[in-house]
């Protein structure tokens, strides 16, 4: 008896000292988004005997059966989706927020303004040559502004496009480390240490890819993961220990496309997708700018063609290019501004053409197109900006609801410390009296 009593106590130190371990392990991990809650599963000893052909079996104690890692593959994949959500609208945002700013900053439709301010200034005394040279410097400064807008958009592009490479990089990084666990965890020991630091890997290495770009996940034995894009119909990214490569190459218009192990796909979330649908607004918003800035070299020409310089010859053109990254000025003077109507004789005050340059620039012109270019970029952003906000709600949602399943709650831990020791003390009690008893029965005389 006193032996059982020992062997029982002994067990059941043993059981309460793993718990007690577990325990320190999650407050430990409190913080740690990648670590899910840890506890100890016990499981009943019994002991057997006999003798001849009569048998027994009696309590011998408690045995740490197994470690259980709580999980929720619902909330995990609820979690994993929304945040994918939420990183292909942040992505996006991003981008067209620097396309934003690179207009902006720039200060193209200020420069329209500056440069037909100082036409009407000219009209006022058509043969001054500061006037005429102040002209011709806004429009030096109008070509300019254009230069510059079309390189920071071009500059927006190239940061989305090195983004995007390195998110690709990251993807292929991902699945190959959750090839590496998808082996690891056949090959342990389920309700383990180990194998429960495999489980916490591969959700947070499934973390980081869905934030990359939108998987599927099927669960497969000993918690091991197969992944198609998109959802459960897309193309296989990862078979058991097989990973397919992503690749990523620029189109000629400065888009993505992207290839699944050489066959061409198009991800419908994650950070990726944010970023190819930024390049096709920057794609879009850079034809408008070129669209822009031929027609102020077209509208400004013609008007030029059209009328008499103040040494009587025909005006000859003020800006060269086809698009916003190659207008230029190229007239050398102001002397070339020709602001009197054809046929109008030499230093004529006549602003009869310089009013019908001014006309076409005001009718539905440059500063209209500029600021219609604003207006819908502006709004793209603040619609982007509330879709952003909105899904980030929702993602902190799913994470919480997430983190209230599989997370440490440090008062538990805390309640759960108390109990594991105390249930040390009474084992160690166990033993303690167990000795007694013997002690006990070996002094009878």
């Amino acid at each position: 008896m006193a032996g059982n009593l020992i062997q029982i106590g002994k067990s059941g130190t043993i059981a309460a000292r793993t718990a007690l371990e577990l325990t320190a392990q999650n407050i430990a991990n409190a913080a740690n988004e990648s670590y899910a809650r840890r506890s100890a599963g016990m499981a009943e000893v019994m002991a057997t005997g006999g003798v001849v052909y009569q048998s027994d079996s009696a309590p011998a104690g408690v045995r740490v059966d197994k470690v259980l890692r709580s999980d929720s593959l619902f909330l995990q994949n609820q979690a994993r989706r929304t945040n994918s959500d939420f990183a292909r609208a942040g992505a996006e945002l991003a981008g067209l927020a620097n396309a934003e700013a690179a207009i902006e900053q720039a200060g193209v439709y200020p420069a329209i303004v500056e440069f037909e301010a100082a036409l009407a200034g000219l009209q006022g005394d058509p043969l001054n040559g500061s006037l005429r040279a102040a002209t011709l410097e806004g429009a030096r400064t109008l070509a300019g502004t254009l230069n510059i807008a079309d390189t920071a958009l071009a500059q927006a592009g190239e940061q989305l496009r090195f983004d995007a490479a390195a998110g690709v990089d990251q993807v292929n990084t991902q699945l190959g480390e959750l090839a590496r666990i998808n082996s690891a965890l056949v090959r342990t020991q389920a309700g383990t240490a180990n194998h429960a630091a495999l489980l916490d890997q591969r959700d947070a290495s499934l973390a980081r890819l869905s934030e990359q770009i939108g998987v599927a996940v099927t669960y497969q034995q000993a918690g091991a993961v197969d992944l198609r894009l998109g959802d459960a119909s897309g193309p296989v990214m990862l078979s058991g220990t097989q990973a397919v490569s992503l690749s990523v190459t620029n189109n000629a218009d400065g888009t993505l496309a992207f290839a699944l192990g050489g066959n061409a796909v198009s991800p419908a979330s994650g950070a990726l997708t944010g970023r190819a649908q930024a390049l096709v607004a920057q794609r879009d918003l850079g034809a408008e700018l070129d669209a822009l800035a031929v027609q102020i070299i077209q509208t400004v020409n013609l008007a030029q063609a059209n009328g008499t310089a103040p040494d009587g010859s025909p005006g000859a053109s003020v800006f060269a290019g086809t698009d916003a990254g190659s207008i230029a000025v190229v007239m050398a003077s102001g002397a070339g501004l020709a602001t009197a109507p054809a046929g109008a004789g030499a230093n004529s005050r006549d602003t009869g053409n310089l009013e019908i340059l001014r006309n076409a620039l005001a009718s539905n012109g440059p500063a209209a197109a500029a600021d219609r270019i604003l207006f819908q970029l502006s709004n793209a952003v603040q619609g982007r900006t509330i879709t952003r906000d909105a899904l980030g709600t929702i993602a902190a949602s799913a994470q919480t609801a997430l983190a209230a399943e599989t997370g440490v709650d440090l008062d538990a831990e805390a309640a759960n410390l108390v109990r594991f020791q105390q249930a040390f003390q009474a084992s160690g009690r166990i033993i303690q009296v167990a000795s007694e008893i013997f002690d006990s029965i070996l002094g009878i005389r």
